[in-house]
């Protein structure tokens, strides 16, 4: 298996950096290859923009979805943009390694997929979800958080994580991808919030980083998430009478959709 760590933290020495690390480690001892993709070290742009893009389609007036397309159909992407979805073909399980900073991504991964998922290239009208472009891709998310996972519950303080993580897993499902269930790190916590005592911490991170690495071993063989098709809408788009219910809203507590 070829994988590719999609690394959005901008200090390599942080939490999300060992798990960057621990995952390169674990996958190659498995006799894995692995590539990264450290999108503040490489210094992605995340802003999509009339700049990136020399021969427009429409000089006067930008618009991201014609001058994807346009790019898309004449080979002049980005040179950024090539290599990112270069890298993507050649991966058979995409890993998201990001910290939840505003209940989403970090704006630099919001970027990634604004930029790298091109219009009319990698998704259509016609080529989404089931029929998408990365078909037979797996994808998963190994995220930390700052606040405990106590306060992540539905109601909870800091917000349902089911829900927070919702539209980036339907993103990777709209593309195509196999979106395995999340692997989360909670309470990594710091720079005056404080949680439990540092030894306590200490345990509970290394305890998360041990079950992440065991878990490494499981990522080919694991069930998807369910998310219903093509054929589970009706031409409104409305599900069809028995259609699945989206897995990505039930990955942690298995209750049901509300």
């Amino acid at each position: 298996m070829h994988a590719l760590i999609v690394f959005a933290h901008p200090e390599p020495a942080s939490f999300n950096g060992t798990l960057k690390d621990d995952t390169a480690a674990r996958l190659e001892a498995l006799g894995h290859t692995v590539e990264v993709s450290d999108l503040y070290g490489e210094a992605f742009d995340p802003v999509e923009g009339a700049a990136h893009y020399a021969d427009r389609q429409d000089p006067d007036h930008f618009a991201a979805l014609a001058e994807q397309r346009h790019a898309g159909q004449r080979g002049t992407l980005p040179a950024d943009v090539r290599r990112e979805i270069a890298r993507i073909e050649r991966a058979d399980l995409v890993i998201f390694q990001f910290p939840l900073w505003w209940h989403a991504q970090p704006a630099i991964l919001k970027g990634w997929f604004d930029r790298v998922f091109v219009n009319g290239l990698l998704y259509s009208g016609s080529k989404r979800y089931d029929r998408g472009f990365f078909r037979g891709r797996r994808a998963v998310l190994s995220v930390t958080t700052g606040a405990p996972e106590t306060s992540f519950a539905p109601g909870g303080r800091s917000g349902d994580i089911e829900l927070l993580l919702w539209p980036i897993h339907y993103s990777l499902n709209y593309m195509g991808f196999s979106v395995l269930p999340p692997f989360l790190t909670f309470g990594v916590a710091g720079h005056g919030y404080r949680y439990d005592d540092d030894q306590e911490k200490a345990l509970r991170l290394n305890a998360s980083r041990a079950a992440w690495e065991a878990r490494l071993e499981t990522l080919p063989q694991e069930a998807a998430l369910p998310f219903p098709g093509w054929n589970d809408w009706d031409e409104a788009g409305l599900p069809r009478p028995g259609a699945p219910v989206d897995g990505a809203l039930r990955f942690r507590t298995g209750r049901a959709l509300q």
